[in-house]
């Protein structure tokens, strides 16, 4: 992939790309927001409206009224080529998964996005093998938090750029295939998953820039030199910022977010009797396709 601005030894495809880029960054999330009428029969309009910031930022926030049931969560995803569902432990038989406080004393006590805990900076589906990455995202809201429940996000690819421009050796080094490593998750003496090994920043197929991420603490090992450890605290310093680039949002029902599987996180959230917090989460192993 050594045509792809997003290769660290092409210096000239990443300046054109860096300017482009840089051109277009939305200057608030409203610039992401398109409303959409129904979701079943999105309009060309719409969909044109939501595959232009998803070029600019990777991402966009979708409004919409009425009753939202799963099929129309999952017809309005394929409008963009997002087809693949992730069918991970949460999710129901279709692939989606409800997120909302566990009341049980299963296994999802155990997970934070079945808490009301907040949770650090991210990709989605950072365990995942290899071969199923999540490079498509959709979160739907709905039910809001009587409280908080907020989501900070930031296209990858300005998080990409902004460590190169102080030094691609990080660049480099972030995306060595054994520099981040998800120990395995062990159950009652039982191996769920194994170890997880992969880069940070990998280039698809069709030359487009891919993360893979968490700013977790534990249950995390990252590759132990030097240049790695200075480009995760870069990476860190530049998520805890108050940077222009990070948006910040607290989907209403009838909201969500689609997405390139960008970086994102949230707060922690209260809960009352009439507003229990329910969001379903669509992860695809497909990145949105562009529109004509």
């Amino acid at each position: 992939m050594n045509h792809s601005p997003f290769h660290p030894d092409n210096e000239s495809a990443y300046q054109q790309w860096r300017r482009q880029k840089l051109a277009q960054v939305p200057a608030s999330v409203e610039q992401l927001i398109v409303e959409v009428k129904d979701l079943k029969q999105p309009a060309a309009a719409e969909i044109s409206a939501i595959a232009e910031r998803c070029g600019r930022s990777n991402m966009a926030v979708y409004a919409t009224h009425g009753d939202v049931d799963k099929q129309a969560l999952m017809t309005f995803a394929a409008c963009f080529g997002l087809k693949r569902l992730d069918r991970n432990e949460g999710a129901d038989d279709v692939g989606i998964t409800a997120l909302t406080v566990s009341d049980d004393a299963g296994w999802r006590k155990t997970y934070i996005p079945y808490t009301n805990r907040a949770i650090s900076w991210h990709t989605d589906g950072y365990y995942n093998t290899l071969e199923q990455q999540i490079r498509g995202l959709v979160l739907h809201c709905e039910r809001a938090a009587e409280e908080g429940g907020e989501n900070a996000l930031m296209d990858h690819e300005l998080a990409w750029l902004h460590l190169r421009d102080i030094n691609p050796d990080y660049i480099r080094a972030l995306m060595q295939p054994d520099v981040m490593m998800i120990p395995a998750n062990e159950v009652d003496d039982k191996i769920v998953r194994p170890d997880r090994t992969g880069p940070v920043f990998s280039i698809d197929q069709h030359g487009y820039l891919h993360m893979r991420y968490t700013a977790r603490q534990r249950n995390i090992l990252w590759k132990d030199d030097v240049l790695t450890q200075e480009a995760v605290a870069a990476l860190q310093e530049l998520l805890n910022s108050e940077s222009a680039w990070i948006y910040r949002a607290t989907l209403q029902p009838g909201q969500g977010l689609i997405c390139n599987n960008v970086l994102h996180d949230r707060t922690g959230f209260s809960d009352s009797e009439q507003h229990r917090r329910l969001l379903y989460r669509l992860r695809f192993y497909d990145r949105m396709k562009s529109v004509a």
